[in-house]
């Protein structure tokens, strides 16, 4: 997804002058390509992410529209007072970009991890929050992106995400539908919708059927898309690599209980912990259940004890 990203960034950087892009001391074997090119928009900040974000405002100010890159922890979390008193207080037209979302930094341990970005970064105002699920979507929403005025947080995989989209539109705010047919509601986003099709797919082979939204768009969610779907609902799961608190579980469980509607709903995600299991990123989504089998296997579970019930 990142090379994507750079790739679709230098299009877009030779057409608009004002594009920049910052790093914090990131994107080496990357970024040479956009150096290169565009030496004057191409800022490397160090470890210094709180004094980069307060740079992107100033620039965002001068008219320029700042991409503020970094491994997804340390561009939300550690300079979070930026982002909320410089960015989001003044409105500013600065584009966040976390790259490693979710365990994708798995060998590295849980200093690298990033569990609780939208978590934190939703209860911003001004901020919205896209979360592409994979190359082929990244390519199509930072565009869209790059038009949007205001805070704006990517959320990116970091490589060897398989493509799993095929529209070529891309709208701020929307979702698809990746499977259509189906009265069992999957709700994910970014890179582990991979894990949730395959997983849709053993559920089909059990004679489950249901239907997988992308929700590309955390804020704003997309709820006139949840309206429909939830008239025919047996049940609804959420899918994320990210904590259950928080997240899109989270978010989709307030519009429920605020709509007052009464469908059995599960989140699934990461449990209230740090994740110390090191290896692949494969090995940690399937230690903490979200690889397809285990995914598919929860839902059953809980299927068949709410039809119980």
């Amino acid at each position: 997804m990142r090379n994507r990203f750079v790739e679709t960034l230098e299009k877009i950087a030779r057409r608009d002058k004002r594009v920049v892009l910052l790093t914090g001391d990131l994107g080496f074997t990357v970024f040479e390509s956009f150096q290169r090119k565009f030496p004057q928009r191409f800022f490397n900040f160090g470890v210094t992410e709180d004094a980069m974000i307060s740079a992107a405002v100033g620039l965002a100010r001068s008219g320029k529209i700042p991409l503020v890159y970094s491994i997804a922890p340390f561009i939300t979390l550690r300079p979070f007072e930026q982002i909320r008193n410089d960015i989001c207080m003044h409105n500013a037209n600065v584009k966040i970009v976390g790259v490693g979302a979710g365990l994708a930094y798995a060998s590295a341990g849980p200093s690298h991890h990033v569990l609780e970005d939208v978590a934190v970064l939703r209860t911003l105002p001004n901020m919205t929050i896209v979360c592409p699920a994979d190359p082929l979507e990244t390519a199509h929403a930072l565009p869209a992106i790059i038009k949007h005025n205001g805070p704006l947080y990517l959320r990116l995989g970091k490589s060897g995400e398989p493509t799993i989209t095929k529209t070529k539109q891309f709208k701020i705010g929307k979702a698809t539908l990746l499977k259509t047919l189906g009265d069992v509601i999957l709700i994910s986003y970014g890179p582990i919708l991979a894990e949730v099709v395959s997983a849709a797919q053993i559920l089909e082979k059990r004679k489950i059927k249901s239907a997988v939204v992308n929700m590309s768009t955390i804020k704003p969610l997309d709820v006139n898309l949840l309206q429909k779907l939830f008239r025919t609902a047996r049940a609804v799961f959420t899918i994320e690599e990210h904590s259950i608190i928080g997240g899109l579980g989270s978010t989709v469980a307030e519009y429920l209980a605020e709509s007052n509607v009464h469908i059995p709903f599960k989140r699934l995600g990461i449990d209230d912990m740090f994740s110390f299991k090191i290896g692949s990123h494969a090995l940690l989504r399937q230690y903490h259940l979200l690889d397809a089998s285990n995914i598919a296997q929860t839902i059953m579970s809980h299927l068949r004890s709410y039809e119980s019930a």
